[in-house]
């Protein structure tokens, strides 16, 4: 079979000056894409601002004869997601792909957190997918394409001690991806969510050395390139990578039990049938709310 490629495709990567970021921007690159490497400049906790970090990846680019231009907006603010998509406009005349793959963290427990920690952090991860994105998808409508990668976390998936902050802002960009892919499935917009496992300047400080050098971003980036490619058919998917690891990870329903609400259902009758409340033998996933609701009415008979 032919080759994955982008030719003619216009990607924004954002936070790509490192890390994973600078992976997924040179793998499109390298198959043909256009690229704008966003990214601030900062300090890994969002502190700091500065253009050499996203300048270097698009030499990198450049060198290997590729083409991409580079963004120092913040993704964190209004302005910022605008003037992200402005760059791709005026340099390649539309965007095709965004990979919202900026991230800061600020761990700490959750006794010590103070307000600042959570709002920069869901300012960055959570808010800022939502300015470039909503950035990016009329430009996508109006050419009736598109591909849209969320980055969550297995700390948002399954949590992590020290991460409030950053696994609720991670498990919000599920919930953005659920309900964008039914509105954008009419226009051929399609979202999909990668949940990384890489060795990046974010982790190196609570991973060990060898650890990091097995966890390198290269080998997340090619299920993020295909998620992006014209290939991929799927929509609402997570997707798991990370050292050749590649998975789904879902959340599903169980099989629940019904009581019957209208002759009252008392604390015993939950303490009673927990076990059987609690059972995953049977569970299903949904791929929208009113499926679920549906359900819920269909046992009610």
């Amino acid at each position: 079979m032919a080759d994955v490629r982008f030719d003619g495709r216009v990607a924004i990567v954002t936070g790509a000056g490192g890390g994973l970021g600078r992976a997924h921007a040179l793998l499109l690159a390298s198959r043909g894409a256009k690229v704008v490497v966003n990214d601030l400049g900062g300090a890994f906790d969002g502190t700091g601002a500065g253009s050499a970090m996203a300048d270097k990846v698009v030499e990198e680019i450049r060198s290997a004869g590729g083409e991409a231009v580079p963004n120092y907006d913040g993704v964190d603010t209004w302005a910022g997601g605008q003037g992200i998509v402005k760059t791709a406009m005026d340099a390649f005349g539309k965007v095709d792909i965004l990979i919202n793959n900026a991230g800061i963290l600020r761990d700490k427990s959750f006794m010590k957190m103070e307000e600042e920690d959570i709002d920069k952090v869901f300012a960055v991860h959570l808010k800022g997918a939502f300015n470039v994105t909503k950035a990016a998808f009329p430009v996508m409508r109006e050419n009736s394409y598109g591909r849209i990668v969320m980055t969550t976390s297995a700390s948002g998936l399954y949590g992590n001690f020290g991460q409030t902050n950053y696994a609720a802002a991670k498990m919000g960009l599920v919930g953005f991806m659920n309900t964008l892919k039914l509105e954008g499935a009419r226009y051929n917009i399609l979202v999909n969510t990668i949940a990384p496992i890489a060795g990046t300047r974010m982790t190196a400080g609570v991973m060990p050395p060898d650890l990091v050098e097995k966890l390198k971003p290269d080998y997340v980036s090619p299920i993020v390139a295909y998620a992006c490619s014209e290939e991929c058919t799927d929509s609402g998917i997570v997707f798991v990578a990370g050292a050749g690891y590649f998975s789904r990870a879902v959340m599903v329903e169980g099989p629940g039990i019904s009581l019957k609400a209208t002759e009252g259902v008392t604390i015993e009758d939950i303490r009673d049938r927990l076990a059987d409340i609690k059972k995953l033998e049977g569970a299903q996933p949904f791929n929208q709310s009113n499926e679920e609701i549906a359900r819920l009415v269909a046992a009610l008979g």
